[in-house]
């Protein structure tokens, strides 16, 4: 193909004329007549984005010129945030980046002095990020790793972006796009709301496997210890090699009362068109995982959240748990700790796991007469009469003179609804319309934890486990975008501190 001719007038952005000049007379070609709507597609997304790629290319050229033309117009010296004032200019030093379109050189000025680092007062102006990828880069990645795996992420920016970024890159990009979500949230003021409207923190955990490196200390120790067995476990035995993480929940609900029968339908199902009543409706919701850090800091963090909403502590405070005894330990002692009243009450759904097991240690299995057995029961529960069901449910086993293997479902429910006794007065809730059912953090724990970090064949490092755990956890706030405007600013602070964006001044 003969070469095109410079279009008169065109100035510094001359290349990217006759880029685009170029693509244009290929599309008028008999070849480009032939091709399919789908190749057309293909060819404008390869070929358009070198369009935009010189467009920047010239674009930085542009400054670059200018930048050494007012140098050695006013040649004034270069102050930076070390104090060293440097009165040395050298133009022409370049370096790399990998954009949305290809990699471009950034050529820039540099202030110079003997025994003191290069000055370019350049870089604070277009806001460089210390490595080759950049912040635009960064922050696709950053997505894309967050919604699957770091090799589909790899694949996902090289179609968009080309070979820009390898894998090991990425996964770097996405720690440091993490790096400031625990000073974001920090910053942040909530949203007030009144009096009336409730306060709800929730908890769960989910295990992750880890690679050995990134055990916590005493599941490594057990993860060493040599099985029964050389080439599979042995019944009762784990392979140690998960390593929990802790996600925590803080919403706002306006109060819903309701009745039992709102929540459980009576024996032989509901009859008449009488309307439920609506269940508490999550507000506001901030979600925050953790994989480094212990359950005790991320209680402490949800508290912390809560305590930024509710100040003076005029709310009514609610705490939903699954009933895991240390997990109840760490809430009452972080309420202590900050002198806060607060109503815990232990998931429905996880009740009702224990009324079936009881429920199958008095019902052949398939009976439909169990259905109608933990109806009864769940309907006393909830209007608070939890103890006379345990009672129930012990003398129904003695009376059928089960064995101790049979009895094993109904002796673990009685005992589950004597411990939890005090966390179980769900008459009280119902009334005062609190939530009684831990749905909020138990679906977030599957999305953000298991089906991201829990994909088939997946171990974790330390640090790439807790840049997509938070990050996913920011997404779900629906706060990424903001975020990302935060970010920004503090890694131009860290790497230019003191120094504007967009603009700079010789001498400064």
């Amino acid at each position: 193909m003969e070469p095109y001719a410079q279009i008169p007038d065109a100035g510094p952005f001359a290349a990217s004329v006759n880029v685009f000049t170029a693509l244009v007379a290929e599309l008028q070609t008999a070849q480009a007549a032939g091709l399919t709507a789908c190749e057309l597609e293909d060819l404008l997304a390869g070929r358009g984005r070198e369009v935009q790629r010189q467009l920047l290319q010239d674009h930085l050229d542009l400054r670059a010129a200018r930048e050494e033309q007012a140098a050695r117009e006013h040649h004034a010296p270069a102050t930076g945030a070390d104090g060293i004032t440097r009165t040395r200019v050298e133009a022409g030093h370049g370096r790399l980046l990998a954009t949305l379109f290809g990699t471009v050189q950034v050529t820039r000025c540099a202030w110079r002095r003997p025994g003191a680092g290069n000055l370019y007062p350049a870089d604070a102006a277009l806001s460089l990020p210390a490595c080759r990828p950049s912040h635009a880069l960064a922050r696709l990645t950053a997505v894309e790793a967050a919604r699957g795996s770091f090799e589909a992420a790899h694949a996902a920016v090289t179609r968009r972006c080309g070979p820009v970024i390898g894998k090991r890159q990425a996964e770097q990009a996405v720690v440091n796009a993490a790096g400031d979500i625990a000073a974001f949230y920090a910053a942040r003021v909530p949203v007030p709301c009144t009096a009336s409207t409730l306060l709800v923190i929730s908890a769960d955990a989910k295990g992750i496997a880890m690679r050995p490196e990134a055990l916590r200390p005493a599941t490594a120790k057990a993860a060493a210890r040599q099985g029964r067995m050389r080439t599979r476990l042995a019944a009762g035995e784990k392979p140690n090699r998960k390593r929990m993480a802790t996600l925590v929940c803080v919403y706002d609900a306006e109060p819903a009362p309701r009745r039992p029968h709102d929540i459980i339908a009576p024996p032989g199902g509901r009859h008449g068109g009488r309307t439920l009543r609506p269940r508490p409706k999550a507000t506001a919701k901030w979600l925050a995982g953790s994989v480094r850090h212990d359950p005790a800091d991320m209680i402490a963090a949800a508290f912390s959240q809560a305590g930024a909403r509710d100040p003076q502590h005029q709310r009514t405070w609610v705490v939903l748990v699954d009933g895991a005894e240390h997990q109840l330990g760490l809430i009452r002692a972080e309420a202590a700790r900050r002198g806060v009243t607060t109503s815990i009450l232990i998931d429905l759904v996880h009740v009702l796991e224990y009324l079936w097991k009881a429920a199958w240690s008095l019902h052949p299995a398939g009976d439909p007469a169990a259905e109608d057995w933990v109806a009864v029961k769940a309907l006393a529960i909830l209007a608070g009469d939890s103890a006379r069901v345990a009672a129930e449910i012990t003398a129904e086993t003695e009376t059928a003179g089960l064995t101790a293997a049979q009895r094993t479902g109904a002796d673990a429910c009685v005992r589950y609804l004597t411990s939890k006794d005090e966390y179980l007065r769900y008459d009280q809730a119902l009334a005062a319309g609190w939530p009684i059912a831990t749905g909020v953090i138990e679906g977030a724990c599957r999305h953000i934890i298991g089906d991201r970090l829990c994909i088939t064949g997946a171990r974790w490092g330390l640090d790439g486990a807790e840049a997509v755990l938070t990050l996913r956890a920011v997404i779900s706030n629906g706060d990424f975008d903001e975020y990302w405007r935060f970010h920004l600013a503090r890694e131009h602070q860290r790497l230019y501190p003191g120094a504007p964006q967009g603009q700079y001044t010789l001498g400064a």
